[in-house]
């Protein structure tokens, strides 16, 4: 199938590529489908979430344990259930990246990340309720504490 997206002009797409929120996304409920875009060939560090529907609606991703291996979501019994799974350890997460100009001022929504499960395609955005919303990327990593 043919889209047109926000940072890579049209593209051709597998279906079964495709990420099913049943929920849409906190503040996008209508928006049900997107689509994993890498944004180089090389790393897979920050990821392109891109509406199926819509394509100036794209979001930053980022792997949450690349910089801040201490993450550790767990999901409610209701969020598990949802996605068919029985541990949150069986799961896939990224977290919405705010980027910003110089980069040292980004920040990323940790309280709320992506969850997906990459055998069904099936995702849904959750809450956690202890972490962050605005967590600066720059904090990451760090072991002090000030660190999200």
């Amino acid at each position: 199938m043919k889209i047109q997206t926000k940072y890579f002009g049209e593209l051709n797409i597998d279906d079964s590529t495709t990420l099913r929120f049943s929920d849409g996304l906190f503040g996008f409920e209508q928006e049900k489908e997107f689509v994993l875009l890498s944004f180089s060939e090389e790393e897979d560090f920050l990821l392109c979430l891109q509406s199926v529907k819509t394509p100036f609606l794209a979001f930053t991703l980022l792997n949450p344990f690349m910089v801040m291996p201490e993450y550790r979501p767990v999901l409610l019994q209701e969020d598990l259930q949802q996605l068919g799974v029985d541990k949150s350890e069986d799961l896939c997460y990224y977290v919405l990246c705010r980027v910003e100009n110089p980069v040292s001022k980004s920040t990323v929504n940790l309280r709320c990340p992506v969850v997906l499960n990459d055998q069904t395609r099936q995702a849904r955005q959750v809450i956690l309720d202890e972490y962050e919303m605005r967590c600066p990327l720059s904090s990451l990593g760090k072991k002090d504490d000030g660190a999200c």
